[in-house]
């Protein structure tokens, strides 16, 4: 395997790994933190609130390696957006690790909160509800930083035919339609159905990184 065709393989085991860290973490986490009266029950689950920030931890690593290892593919190109997919991804990350501070912080109020008798209507609960609120403006702002930059991403991708060009359309839709998600979730509405194009492109294509790997005819050896 020479080390395009590795590299491709590498991408599309990262994307895939960030896809699935992330979904089971924030999965473990939701389970917990979306109960009526969760202050009850996170230090009870504090495992499992911490394998769920582990693995947010681990595709906060993945899509930073992503971008590392896309940067040589990249750079012959267009250095610029090499350089900016790099530095955009580690922003996005950056911002997914500050989301994770939230439940850990929950954690140490669950533990205060049934020592001091589980009051109804206490200072615990608004503190809670702030690390929550925290938790999700870090998210839906990584999302934003990631789908705004990836638009120049898949442009280039278009550009250069690295990919097939539908799969770079896909991803052009599918970014576009993320960052739309999260400013509608900022406003306060429910955008979790533009996150469709989104996911479909981050499993498709590197499924196809696997496959098939970069048009090699527009990579310099």
């Amino acid at each position: 395997m020479d080390a395009n065709r590795r590299s491709a393989v590498i991408v599309g085991v990262l994307f895939l790994i960030a896809t699935a860290a992330y979904i089971s973490g924030n999965a473990l986490i939701e389970s917990i933190m979306s109960a009526p009266d969760d202050l009850k029950d996170v230090y009870s689950k504090k495992d499992q609130v911490i394998w769920g920030v582990l693995l947010e931890l681990i595709n906060s690593v993945a899509v930073v390696g992503i971008a590392i290892v896309l940067f040589p593919i990249l750079k012959q190109h267009n250095e610029k957006i090499a350089l900016g997919y790099v530095a955009f991804r580690v922003i996005e990350a950056m911002l997914l690790i500050v989301g994770t501070i939230g439940p850990l912080l929950r954690i140490r109020l669950s533990q205060e909160y049934i020592q001091a008798g589980a009051p109804a209507h206490s200072y615990f609960h608004t503190i809670g509800a702030l690390a929550a609120e925290g938790s999700f403006l870090a998210f839906q702002l990584a999302m934003i930083v990631l789908g705004l930059y990836s638009l120049w991403f898949c442009t280039l991708l278009y550009r250069t035919k690295l990919i097939p060009r539908f799969l770079s359309v896909l991803g052009l839709i599918g970014y576009a339609s993320l960052s739309a998600s999260a400013i509608v979730e900022l406003m306060g509405h429910n955008g979790m159905v533009l996150y469709a194009p989104g996911a479909l492109f981050e499993i498709i294509m590197p499924l196809w990184l696997i496959v098939k790997g970069f048009n090699s005819s527009q990579i310099r050896t």
